[in-house]
C-alpha cells in the first residue's frame, strides 16, 4: 500500500499555505499506510546550511546542544527544536564535522540542505503533522508519505522521506527486487544506504546520478534502467519536483496541474481541498515516463 503526496507551487501566492495543503493531502491517504508518516518541506534559504536531526530522547540530547556546537565549530549555530526533531542552521562547510559529532552522540540526521527540512515519525499522519506543526509551515514545494511497512520494521528511521544528499529527498510506493545488489554498487560510489529500507537505496541512486552531473529528469530516467521491481518515486530537490513509475505501473498514481501548482497523489481524493482543483488538468502518469518541473 503506502500513500504519497507532493505539491510544487509555480507561484509564490500559495507559499504560506504549503504545509496546510500538504497536511490535508497526507491525512486523506491515511488508510493506505497508518504506521508512520513524514513530510519534507522546501522553505526559505537559511542563509547557511540546515540540518534536521532527530532523537528518541530530545530533552536529554538537545539540552545545551546549540552551545556545544557553537563551541565545537567556533562559529554561531542556531537550533529550533520541534518535538523529537531539531533544525540546526550551521556555518557552510561544517556538515562532515557535525555528522561525526551526531553519530558519536547517537543522534540521527534526517536531512541537510539550504532550504529543506524533513520531519518523520511513527504514527498516523494526523498526529505526526500535529506534533511538528506542519500546517504552519510555508515553502515552495514539499512531498509526503504515509507508510505500510512491508520490507523493514516500523521505526522512525524506516519512515519516508529519505534524504541522501543536500536538498534532495525521495518517497516511494512499491518494492525493489535488486536493492541488495544496488547497495553494493552504491557503496562503492560513496553513497551507502544506512537503513534496511529499499527506498533509501532509490534515494542514494538518485543522489549518485545527480553527483555524476545528471539533471533530475536524467536521474529519474536512470531508475527505469537500473532499478528492478514495481515502484512510483516522487523526488524533491532544491529547485525541482519529479515523478516516475515503473514500466508496469501497478501502483496507483494521479497528477493535477493548474497555473498555480503541480500536485501528485496516490489517489484523486488527495486533491479534494486544493484551490482551483475543479479547473485542473488531471491525468494518470504514464508508465516508464518521467515528469519533472524545475524553477
Amino acid at each position: 500500500m503506502c500513500g504519497i503526496v507532493g505539491l510544487f507551487l509555480k507561484k509564490d501566492d500559495l507559499r504560506p499555505r504549503l504545509g496546510d495543503l500538504l497536511t490535508d493531502m497526507l491525512i486523506t491517504m491515511t488508510d493506505r499506510g497508518p504506521d508512520s508518516a513524514g513530510i519534507a518541506i522546501y522553505g526559505d534559504d537559511a542563509g547557511g546550511q540546515k540540518m534536521t536531526i532527530q532523537s528518541a530522547t530530545p530533552d536529554e540530547d538537545f539540552n545545551g546542544l546549540e552551545e556545544t556546537l557553537t563551541e565545537l565549530l567556533r562559529a554561531p549555530v542556531r537550533m529550533r527544536v520541534i518535538d523529537t526533531h531539531a533544525v540546526l542552521t550551521l556555518p557552510e562547510g561544517s556538515e562532515a564535522e557535525v555528522r561525526a559529532f551526531m553519530a558519536e552522540k547517537g543522534i540521527r540526521v534526517m536531512g541537510v540542505g539550504n532550504s529543506m527540512e524533513v520531519f518523520k515519525e511513527v504514527g498516523l499522519p494526523r498526529d505526526v503533522a500535529a506534533r511538528f506543526g506542519v500546517r504552519q509551515m510555508a515553502g515552495s514545494h514539499g512531498i509526503g508519505h504515509t507508510r505500510m511497512a512491508t520490507e523493514s520494521a516500523v521505526t522512525t528511521l524506516g519512515a519516508h522521506p529519505f534524504s541522501t544528499d543536500s536538498d534532495q529527498c525521495l518517497v516511494h510506493n512499491g518494492s525493489l527486487s535488486n536493492h541488495n545488489r544496488m547497495r553494493r554498487v552504491l557503496a562503492r560510489k560513496g553513497f551507502a544506504p544506512q537503513s534496511e529500507n529499499d527506498t533509501e537505496v532509490a534515494a542514494c541512486y538518485i543522489s549518485s546520478r545527480l553527483a555524476e552531473g545528471a539533471n533530475l529528469g536524467e536521474a529519474l530516467e536512470g531508475t527505469l534502467q537500473d532499478l528492478d521491481g514495481f515502484f512510483t518515486f516522487v523526488v524533491g530537490t532544491k529547485n525541482g519536483f519529479g515523478v516516475v513509475r515503473d514500466p508496469i505501473a501497478c501502483k496507483p498514481a494521479v497528477m493535477a496541474e493548474t497555473d498555480d501548482y503541480v500536485a501528485f497523489g496516490s489517489e484523486y481524493r488527495a486533491f479534494a481541498n486544493l484551490p482551483g482543483i475543479e479547473n485542473a488538468r488531471v491525468w494518470e502518469p504514464e508508465p516508464a515516463t518521467v515528469y519533472f518541473w524545475e524553477r
